[in-house]
């Protein structure tokens, strides 16, 4: 009786090894780092978004801005909503595009008197945050894992998020 003859494995060097662990080690860190900046990007956003977002139950209603000093402007609340309260003075941070005696529709943030802006213009300033992380991890995707199609979805999504944020506070 004859034993089937089979191939023999050919052999892998040390060389080829050392090559596969620093390969799947550059991928595991820069996949890592990627995933780590789209989730700070996420959660940089989700402050101000939720409040955006998620406004059943929230107070929402008008802010005519009265005075802006620094990264802040203040003025009157009228409210929109049952069970909303009228205030003398709301402050909204961070204010992009605002001029005085603007009127702005805003949500009030639970137990303050703070409020964001809402609208289409308030949703897309809220991911702004996410729009750079996306440009950021685009660069590490491109650099450290050689995705080129995947780092230019990144970037493009990340572009468009910023302009379209930018077109909708002018």
């Amino acid at each position: 009786m004859s034993w089937p003859r089979i191939a023999a494995m050919p052999a892998v060097s040390s060389t080829q090894s050392a090559y596969a662990v620093l390969r799947f080690g550059r991928i595991a860190a820069m996949g890592t780092v990627a995933v780590l900046i789209l989730i700070a990007g996420v959660w940089g956003s989700w402050g101000t978004a939720q409040h955006v977002m998620l406004t059943k139950g929230r107070e929402r209603g008008t802010m005519t801005v009265a005075r802006c000093s620094g990264d802040r402007c203040t003025g009157p609340y009228v409210p929109a909503t049952e069970g909303s309260k009228a205030r003398a003075r709301v402050v909204i941070e961070q204010p992009v595009a605002v001029r005085r005696g603007e009127v702005l529709t805003v949500v009030v943030k639970p137990g303050s008197d703070q409020v964001v802006r809402t609208g289409p213009a308030g949703v897309l300033y809220a991911w702004v945050p996410l729009g750079g992380a996306l440009l950021l991890a685009s660069v590490v995707v491109a650099g450290g894992l050689r995705m080129a199609r995947t780092a230019w979805a990144l970037a493009g999504s990340g572009l468009v998020l910023l302009t379209a944020a930018f077109a909708a506070l002018q």
